[in-house]
């Protein structure tokens, strides 16, 4: 037996006083006092033996998970289906072979007629938006970018036939010039009818904003879990094709899916479907083992690129954690332990960036993973201040959420409940004091420069204790006492300093939550 467990077995506890000091005095005399490095010494051991326990357990799981994961993953290598989608999204897997791409951005002219958001964003806005997308893509460059203002983006030609020879004589100018290689048409689905439309004038491949954040996803995706959902979110677009295909009646032409094909993406569905469903499973049991250890969850959501990954690495000073200044660059649901000014300890989890002007289903296929989002006791939305759209991102990103919580929910509205959410503003260091400015409730940032970091903390500890039923108290205990080390344990402990009054004692401030102090009671109040 370990001299810890003997030396608690010898002091124990007669009674609990609270108002508002919890008082423990011990039954035996115990008058050495170690002063507060000794506690500092002490609470260290605790942690750590709690820290190796569950790092042990989770790593056990990891392991299996890996293991299984590289049985399981061997159907996503299907030449069939790389025909298909290929076919369909124009995308390849062959990233390494350079790309020359003309960028159109078209834009309805009559701003009666956008359908934009709560907040209209400019044409502009939009075309830097798309190159930075096609930037994102190693070997891909931009020959050239320009918009086209348009009477509507539903007509099967797209553009009018005075904008077409327009379009054909700059198309054939670059092709001497750069050797373009592709059109890349920024707007958030072509339908089939307007993709074989512009193909067959341009004689180029074209892609639209789908198929080009799924390139983009593809090479991103390094983990088992973003693979599975980058596949599935290629099949949505690749079905709506299909559909668009066989309306327009182009069949016999060779455009449409053969039943082979057909069978080729239903087979897929239903493995990816399978190892979604055991992703989730396992996403579950990792949020359950969280919940027993009682560790509160914040959520780090926003718009791609705003980031997010910075915060995080800035809160918890994770050395490991590497943000790059590329849309898309986080794909999987990571966590992070920190530790709020409270001393308690909280897991932040990392998420998927989110995205304008590309259909909800697309990032519901991240649903698996978005949930430990969803559910988590705080989110913190982090804002690109810097951006010249960052009031759009916002509402798109709070729509977003909204629609995700709401299919978490299972359709349910009186369960989708979205958790508190924390606005930041980021990039603050980036833009002047005027534009800072703002009536709402926000908290101004900057996670490169780590400025304005301490308000934000102190917000999300207050919120946190809210939300999980948490609060302080102060308690009274027998120094060196098996009451000290269950605190240690099983609370957060935010200051030990000598009792003024009674050498034998410390005081003990504590974040403790009402289940945990019932469970003190019952221990040590007889």
């Amino acid at each position: 037996m370990s001299a810890l467990r003997i030396f608690a077995r010898l002091v124990s506890a007669r009674t609990l006083r609270i108002c508002p000091i919890l008082e423990i005095p011990a039954r035996c005399k115990y008058t050495q006092h170690q002063g507060v490095k000794g506690i500092r010494n002490r609470k260290s051991f605790y942690e750590a033996q709690i820290q190796a326990g569950q790092q042990g357990e989770e790593n056990e799981d990891l392991e299996r998970t890996a293991s299984s994961d590289l049985a399981d993953m061997r159907f996503l290598d299907d030449r069939a289906y790389d025909e298909v989608a290929g076919g369909a999204m124009r995308i390849t897997r062959d990233i390494a072979s350079s790309q020359q791409v003309l960028i159109l951005q078209p834009y309805v002219k009559w701003a009666a007629k956008r359908q934009s958001g709560p907040v209209d964003v400019r044409p502009e806005d939009q075309l830097a938006e798309a190159s930075a997308l096609i930037h994102s893509l190693p070997n891909w460059q931009v020959a050239r970018a320009l918009k086209v203002p348009l009477e509507s983006l539903e007509k099967k030609t797209l553009f009018g036939s005075g904008k077409l020879v327009e379009l054909k004589e700059l198309v054939a100018e670059l092709r001497q010039e750069r050797h373009l290689t592709c059109l890349f048409v920024s707007k958030g689905t072509l339908s089939f009818a307007q993709k074989r439309f512009l193909e067959a004038e341009f004689r180029l491949p074209v892609m639209d904003r789908y198929s080009v954040v799924i390139q983009i996803l593809r090479l991103h995706a390094t983990s088992a879990e973003a693979k599975l959902q980058v596949a599935m979110a290629e099949l949505p677009y690749i079905w709506a094709q299909a559909k668009d295909a066989s309306v327009t009646q182009t069949r016999r032409q060779g455009y449409a899916l053969t039943d082979l094909q057909k069978e080729i993406l239903r087979s897929r569905e239903r493995k990816l479907r399978a190892e979604l469903d055991r992703v989730r499973r396992q996403r579950q049991l990792l949020r359950q083992k969280r919940k027993q250890q009682n560790y509160p969850i914040v959520a780090v959501v926003g718009y791609t690129n705003a980031g997010k990954t910075s915060l995080i690495k800035a809160l918890t000073v994770e050395d490991a954690l590497q943000p790059r200044n590329q849309l898309f660059a986080t794909l999987d649901v990571t966590a992070h332990a920190g530790c709020l000014p409270c001393n308690l300890e909280v897991i932040y989890m990392d998420t998927v960036g989110f995205m304008s002007d590309l259909p909800t289903g697309l990032f519901e296929c991240f649903v698996a993973t978005l949930e430990d989002a969803m559910l988590a006791d705080v989110i913190v939305h982090v804002q690109d201040l810097s951006h010249p759209c960052h009031a759009a991102q916002r509402s798109h990103v709070e729509a977003t959420l909204r629609s995700l919580a709401f299919n978490v929910a299972g359709g349910d509205s009186t369960a989708s409940q979205l958790p508190p959410i924390i606005n930041v503003y980021n990039k603050c260091d980036l833009v002047s004091q005027e534009a800072q400015s703002s009536s709402d409730p926000v908290h101004h940032i900057s996670a490169r420069a780590q400025t304005g970091l301490e308000p934000l903390l102190d917000d999300i500890e207050q919120q946190i204790l809210t939300a999980t039923g948490r609060r302080k108290l102060q308690m009274r205990v027998p120094s060196g006492g098996p009451e000290m080390a269950w605190l240690y344990k099983n609370a957060a402990v935010v200051e030990t300093t000598a009792d003024a009054e009674n050498p034998e004692r410390l005081m003990m401030h504590v974040v403790i939550s009402q289940r945990t102090l019932d469970q003190f009671k019952r221990q040590f109040c007889r």
